[in-house]
């Protein structure tokens, strides 16, 4: 089994790009849901914690056609909640974008900060 992809970066706007470019090319077939769960959760940190927050990106294959994406940041009190936008709002559907691809998602308490996780099915 391959090695999981570890990033560690600045929660950038121009990152977002960068690390879903790097998980096409760890996993080298197409993994789009993946890219995107990657990309939701980086914007997650960029407009909730901050731009420029250090983060770090692990994404990796769990076998059985699965992918596992966990962001970790330093800020423990900025928890993830699902909301539903409305019709006119230009922001607010990334988590309910995350919860209709991922298989499963959920946010682990660390010391000093949080990670954020899902498992998306690989190659859909």
């Amino acid at each position: 089994m391959r090695r999981p992809l570890s990033l560690d970066l600045l929660a950038l706007p121009k990152a977002v790009p960068d690390v879903r470019r790097a998980v096409r090319e760890h996993f080298g077939v197409p993994c789009a849901d993946v890219q995107l769960c990657v990309g939701e959760l980086l914007a997650n940190v960029i407009r909730h914690v901050g731009e420029g927050t250090p983060v770090s990106v692990r994404v990796g294959s769990m076998g059985c056609g699965r992918a596992r994406v966990e962001v970790t940041d330093r800020e423990p009190h900025a928890w993830l909640v699902v909301r539903h936008a409305g019709v006119e709002e230009e922001t607010g559907r990334g988590l309910l974008l995350l919860d209709s691809v991922a298989l499963r998602w959920g946010v682990l308490p660390r010391e000093g900060g949080k990670t954020v996780w899902c498992e998306v099915a690989l190659g859909r």
